[in-house]
């Protein structure tokens, strides 16, 4: 099984900025895509950033321009930089992980799906 380890949330002023960390460990194969969800009090998850295995990204509307999502694949590390950072965006912020795995000695692949524990982002003045 792969497991997900974030770190980098904490307190933060309106305008300031956060990097998130995510390491991924584990009998990864490939990576299908890595990505960044949040969940607020009372809201539902939702997805912040994702980068695709071709390098693709995708943003959630309004972090676009204030967010930037990257992978180091030789580390299979993800990142969340945080820009000028919102009330809004207090949230737990969660890592994703989609990848294969071999399963067996043949080579024979499985997708699978893993979640980190998360990381609290608060912004605050």
């Amino acid at each position: 099984q792969v497991q997900v380890v974030e770190s980098g949330g904490g307190l933060v002023q309106p305008g300031g900025s956060l990097r998130l960390s995510c390491a991924a460990s584990g009998s990864i194969s490939s990576i299908i895509a890595m990505g960044w969800y949040r969940q607020a009090p009372g809201k539902e998850r939702e997805l912040v950033a994702i980068i695709t295995s071709d390098g693709a990204t995708n943003y959630e509307e309004s972090v676009k321009g204030r967010f930037t999502i990257s992978r180091d694949n030789a580390r299979n590390s993800l990142y969340l930089q945080m820009n000028s950072l919102k009330n809004e965006d207090t949230a737990v912020y969660t890592c994703y992980v989609h990848y294969r795995v071999v399963v067996n000695v043949e080579g024979a692949y499985r997708n699978r799906e893993v979640w980190g524990q998360g990381t609290l982002v608060t912004v605050s003045s």
